[in-house]
């Protein structure tokens, strides 16, 4: 299973139904987000994708934790988000 990760420019929508259809495949998603404009838009499409997989009778929770990420030998802290069916 990849990693979602998501960029401050990223739209919501699209990241929302990934998630969706991770979780629904794999019972299990996992979304990065380094910065303040990352972490906002991962965020709002997390909401998005609790209500997509809502209709589908499926509850999920959000586990979040930090990381440290290795970008071109810098090591940068990230959000990362694990979402499973509750």
């Amino acid at each position: 299973m990849d990693v979602i990760k998501v960029k401050a420019n990223s739209r919501t929508a699209a990241v929302a139904g990934a998630i969706a259809g991770v979780v629904r495949e794999h019972q299990r998603a996992e979304v990065q987000a380094i910065g303040a404009g990352a972490v906002n838009q991962a965020i709002k499409a997390l909401v998005l994708a609790k209500g997509y997989l809502a209709e589908d009778g499926i509850p999920v929770v959000c586990i979040p934790e930090f990381v440290d990420v290795d970008i071109d030998g810098k090591v940068r802290t990230a959000i990362k988000l694990i979402v499973e069916p509750r």
